[in-house]
């Protein structure tokens, strides 16, 4: 297949926008359980799908509105898995331990109700990132007198899942992970 020099702008374009707009070449990944909600459930308005700010490594998982729910209730959820590097430094100076630690940052929408026949989610956003406080207090070294060190600049968004579960209904309706 040849790629006239036009094509070639167009997806170099289209490159540089993902990046300047903070999107991955990753993209997370979508499933629609169709089992796992009222019959006839279908997206009315809006798109359903998270992006992770490169700066702030916050998720945010876009708004929408699905129809043809009836009156079943829902709850949106997202959790953010962070990890960071503890270090474990004895009294000597000695970096004796190094472990990885890990955390989450979960966050929902409570439960939603409908209005005729129609689920309002909102815009969900993970946070707040976990603090280097956060992983200090979560770390353990093998002799209580070493001190705790978060290594460096080591906070990193590893892992996020996002769910929408119809009460009453086995399974969720949307996962998306990332």
């Amino acid at each position: 297949m040849k790629l006239s020099l036009h094509r070639v702008f167009i997806l170099i374009a289209a490159l540089f926008f993902a990046l300047a707009t903070g999107m991955t070449a990753a993209q997370a990944a979508t499933t629609i359980n169709p089992a796992a909600a009222p019959t006839g459930t279908h997206l009315q308005t809006g798109s359903i799908g998270c992006s992770v700010n490169p700066t702030t490594e916050l998720v945010t998982c876009s708004g929408f509105e699905l129809a043809g729910v009836g009156n079943s209730n829902a709850t949106a959820t997202l959790t953010a898995t962070y990890t960071a590097t503890v270090q474990c430094r004895n009294h000597g100076g000695q970096i004796v331990e190094v472990k990885s630690q890990v955390t989450t940052a979960p966050t929902s929408t409570g439960s939603l109700s409908p209005k005729n026949g129609r689920l309002t989610v909102p815009e969900l956003t993970s946070g707040p990132v976990p603090t280097a406080e956060d992983f200090i207090a979560k770390a353990t070294c093998p002799n209580g007198n070493w001190t705790k060190e978060l290594l460096g600049n080591t906070i990193t968004l590893s892992s996020f899942t996002y769910t929408l579960h119809f009460a009453g209904f086995t399974g969720d309706y949307i996962t998306i992970t990332g």
